[in-house]
Formats: C-alpha cells, structure tokens, sequence
C-alpha cells in the first residue's frame, strides 16, 4: 500500500528530500543550543567572565535565526511536496476511476468516489506532509536529545527509557482501537455525501413535494451518526495529550530531584542541569510530535485504504491482446445473451436475448418499465459486459474491439441528458473536438435544436449552466442527440431520448434520420408507440425477455403486450382529443 501511494510523489520527491534535509539540518542547530547555554551559565554568568557572555549569547542569536530561516525552508517545501503529491494522487485516482465501467462504479457508488477523491486526499496530504516534517524531526531530535543528555549524565537516560515503553504500549491500545472506528466514520461520510447530492439533483421534486422536512431529519440521522462515531473515537484519543503532559511533569520532577542531588554533590553544574532540563523538553517534545503523527496516522490510514482499493481496482471492461482498430458497418446480432448485475448475480436482467439487425435498420425497443429495455442497448458499447452469450458488430465480437474504437462508432443519448458548463457549440463539439461550426450547425438542424438556438441572444455561444439547468428537457434532449450525430456514427442509440419533446418534433427528427442516415443501425427505446411505428423491426420484452419481434402492424395483429399498449395510449390520446 506505502509503494503505491509513494508512486504518486514523483516530480516533487527533490521537494520532499530537501524539506527531510534541513529538519535534520534543523534538529542539529536546536541540539547545539543547550550545550552552549550550559557554558554561557558555566562559564559566562557563574564566573562572570563577560566576554564569554557577548560570545555565546552572540552565537546564539546567531543559531537562532539559522534555526528559523531553515525551518521556514523546511516547512515551504514541505507544503510543495505535499501539495504535489496530493495532485498526483488525485490525478492517478480520477484516471483510474476514468477506465471503469458501470459494475466498476457501482461496486464503491459514486459519492463514495467523491468522498475518496477529496476528504481522502486530503487526509493524505496532510499526513505526507507530517511525514516529512515531523515524523523526520521526532526521531532525529528524540535521537540526539538522549544521546546529549547521556554524556551529561547517562543515569538520567534511565528516567526517559523507563516511560517510554509504557507510553508506546499505551499509543498503540488506542491505535487497535481507533482505526476500525476511522472506517466506519468514512463509510458515513459517503453515506453523508450520497444524501447531500442526491438532494441537490431532486431539488426541484423535493421543493414540490414539501420533503424538506423529511429531507432534513434524514440527513441530521446521518449526521448524528458521523457525529457519535468520531465523539467516540476522540475520546479514545483524547487520553494521548494527558498522558504525554503526565509524562512530562513525572520526567522534569524527577531529574529535578536527581539534578539538585547532583548539585549538592557537585556532580554536576547549573549549567548542566540547565541544558538537561531543555533537552527533557526536547525528548518530550519529540515524543508529543510522535503522538500527534500517531493520530493522523490513524485516520490516513482508513483513507489509504479506501484510496488504494479505487488504484487497485481494474476495470472490468478490457481489450484483448490484438484488438481491432476499425468497425466496417453497423450490423448487430445478439446471440443468446443474459446478463446480470454484479451486485445481484440470482436474478438474470436479460435472459436469452437472440436477435439481428443490420446496417441501415431502425430498431424499435419496447416494454414495461423495469423491462431491461436500457439495460440491453447499453451493452452494445460495453457500458457492461454480458454475462452469457456474446454481441457481434460486423460479424465480430464486441469484446474483440478495441473498446475506444466500438465507442468512437456508436453515438449514445442516454435517458438521463447530461449537458456540461460551457457553450452550446462546446457541447455539441463532445461528439468530435475538431468539427466545424457549420458541421455543429448542420447535426443541430437534424436534431431539430438549430431553431430554438438562434432565437437565444447569443446563439451556439450561449452558456450553458451545469446540468443543463437553463434550458428546457426538451431543447436539452435536441443537443444530446445533436452531440451525438455529430460522431457520425456507425449505430445510434437513442434510449427514451425524444420523451421531453412534443410528437411533432419528434416526427421531424426520427423523418430526418430516415433521410440523413440510411446506413447508420438506429436502436430508438421509447415509451410512446409513435417513436417506434415506423421502425423496421420492433422488439417487445418483459421481465428481460423477447416476446415478440416484428413492424408495428405485425405486433398489433401478434403481441398481446403490444397491443395492450398501444390500446393504453390510443385510449388516452382519444379521451384526451374528446374532451
């Protein structure tokens, strides 16, 4: 786990050696300071010789300011280094998180990606830069503190190394006990994170609903979760800061005691005993630094954890060792396909799905909801892979492409329209960068979008608010079908896509596809009959199956689920009309 998040230092490990350099450099100079002091009392202010007193008082001032300039340094390329690596490591996640496919996502959940992708970072960011601070200068300061203090006098190293092993055995109880409780409190933040952005996108239903209420209990329930899992994890916690100070006090008493005894004796000088007691400090300094490193170490390493499953995570859609770089038409046969989802591999959501299409065709797919109409054309770009059978696109298995390739030739709207910030044209230019304006103009006028676009003030230059969220269903589903068009591709999908739409315009769009597109495979699932009535073929499934195949007046002569449906919107467009 450590090798692979190291991996994402990179380009800032100079930063990271040269922050570890002067803290080393910067734990010397503090060390040197007490030893100086002991002479400046010993020699300067005991034997009153003044000149020693300018000298060493001189020197430190002098180190003092070396001191603080180096750890300055030290701390600005500390925060680079951290701040680096946290930016790879983000980019290496979100790259990682670029190749998945849908079981992927599902399998972590996309708020949970969220909350691993900046909480998690985070968390990382601030540890690394601990790590390379303080985690270098306690043990450095620790080391040369005991070893300065022993040529003083090596019985008080005795005080130091009879607490020490009491206060590891105690840091690493709470450790044993704070990490399973780290977990769970980063599992209720994703839950936390899915709450808030599941609200924010049916803000609109929520508001017209009047659930803020219910909304607001649901997200203070989790909340108060979050709340009572890291209460109780701070506490546990909260026994690290007494326990340091105890052990400071007991330590600073005792050599207080030994000291003045050594005094008396004359053993030992004020001078000595003064630098002693600033390098009592020092140890438990180191050793409080330690602490404070210990805890951060825990709640990083729940989030190491989390981070490293998404890095280690592969996608389940992979090209095989030769793929094929080009698809020579949009010829489709399905043989015999079943899937099912990952999460519930009990229940087939497509059992035994046999049919043909080729290049030119219109595909009509109907049927109830839950019938896994979505679920099936979303396996012919490898969205997902079928768990049994296999899916051909000339003649050659979908698996077998390279999938950039597949994808690159079959143009998707998907039921949920997903429009960027930015312009008009720019989200047009999704469905090929380097297109004209004309040629934006020209997939637009098909889609049946050019004529609401020129109405705005600014034209294809009108910005676009995230999610579409300034311009109707609709106009919103006229450019997604326009984005798409613009791949020219070799087979259209158009999942639900002209639902927002009056019939009128969507009779303009799919006449227009039958002019424009005569050698492009077109999939239209719908809802409506009209969508589909003009459609070369027809399937009807229910329950993930094919009942029936055939045109539209073959189904209504065939197909009793067909018939009952368009019985259910004749009836309702006639009682409407008479009215």
């Amino acid at each position: 786990m450590i090798k692979k998040l190291l991996s994402c230092v990179g380009s800032y490990r100079k930063a990271t050696l040269l922050s570890m350099f002067l803290v080393i450099f910067e734990s010397f100079i503090e060390i040197l300071i007490p030893t100086l002091m002991a002479v400046l009392i010993d020699r300067g202010i005991s034997q009153q010789e003044i000149p020693v007193v300018w000298k060493i008082g001189g020197l430190l001032i002098l180190l003092a300011l070396i001191g603080l300039f180096i750890g300055a340094l030290s701390g600005r390329y500390a925060a680079i280094a951290s701040a680096g690596f946290a930016k790879n490591l983000r980019r290496t996640v979100f790259f990682n998180v670029q190749k998945f496919s849908f079981s992927n996502i599902d399998k972590f959940t996309a708020p949970s990606l969220i909350t691993r992708m900046t909480t998690d970072v985070t968390n990382l960011q601030n540890a690394y830069q601990m790590l390379v601070r303080i985690m270098i200068k306690s043990p450095v300061q620790f080391t040369f503190a005991i070893i300065m203090s022993a040529l003083i006098n090596p019985s008080m190293v005795l005080i130091f190394l009879g607490i020490a092993p009491f206060l590891a055995g105690t840091l690493i109880f709470i450790g044993r006990k704070v990490h399973p409780i780290f977990e769970r409190v980063f599992r209720s933040y994703d839950r936390l994170n899915n709450i808030v952005q599941e609200n924010l996108h049916g803000i609109r239903v929520v508001k017209s609903y009047v659930r803020q209420s219910f909304e607001i209990n649901k997200f203070q329930g989790i909340s108060q979760t979050v709340y009572k899992r890291f209460s109780k994890a701070e506490k546990l916690l909260a026994f690290n800061q007494p326990l340091m100070q105890s052990a400071a006090y007991i330590c600073i008493l005792l050599i207080s005691w030994v000291g003045a005894h050594l005094i008396v004796n004359q053993t030992m000088t004020t001078g000595e005993l003064s630098s002693l007691f600033v390098y009592t400090f020092q140890i438990l300094i180191s050793l409080n630094m330690f602490s404070m490193v210990f805890v951060m170490f825990l709640i990083s390493r729940a989030s190491a954890e989390r981070i490293v499953a998404v890095m280690n995570e592969e996608s389940d859609l992979k090209n095989n060792h030769v793929a094929l770089q080009t698809v020579a038409n949009g010829d489709i046969y399905f043989n015999h396909v079943s899937f099912y989802y990952p999460t519930n591999t009990q229940h087939p959501v497509l059992s035994d799905v046999s049919f043909t299409a080729y290049k030119g065709e219109t595909i009509g797919i109907v049927g109830g909801t839950g019938s896994s109409k979505t679920t099936l054309v979303q396996l012919i770009p490898r969205l997902y892979d079928v768990t049994q059978g296999h899916i051909e696109v000339a003649g050659t298995d979908v698996r077998d492409y390279d999938i950039k390739t597949l994808r690159e030739n079959i143009g998707v709207v998907l039921q949920n329209n997903v429009l960027f910030s930015g312009t008009i044209l720019e989200n047009v230019r999704w469905g090929n960068p380097q297109a004209s304006e004309q040629e934006v103009r020209n997939v637009c006028i098909m889609a049946q979008a050019d004529e609401f676009i020129q109405e705005l003030p600014a034209g294809y230059q009108t910005y676009i608010e995230q999610g579409g969220s300034n311009v109707s269903g609709g106009q919103r589903q006229r450019l997604c079908i326009a984005r798409a068009l613009l791949k020219k591709p070799k087979i259209l999908i158009l999942d639900d896509s002209t639902s927002a739409v009056d019939t009128k315009t969507e009779s303009q769009i799919l006449s227009t596809f039958r002019t424009n597109l005569p050698f492009t495979t077109k999939f239209i699932v719908a809802q409506r009959i009209t969508s589909v009535q003009e459609a070369d073929k027809i399937l009807v499934l229910d329950h993930g199956q094919i009942t029936d195949i055939g045109t539209h007046e073959e189904l209504l002569e065939e197909s009793s689920i067909y018939q009952e449906i368009y019985e259910a919107q004749t009836k309702g467009f006639g009682e409407a009309n008479a009215k």
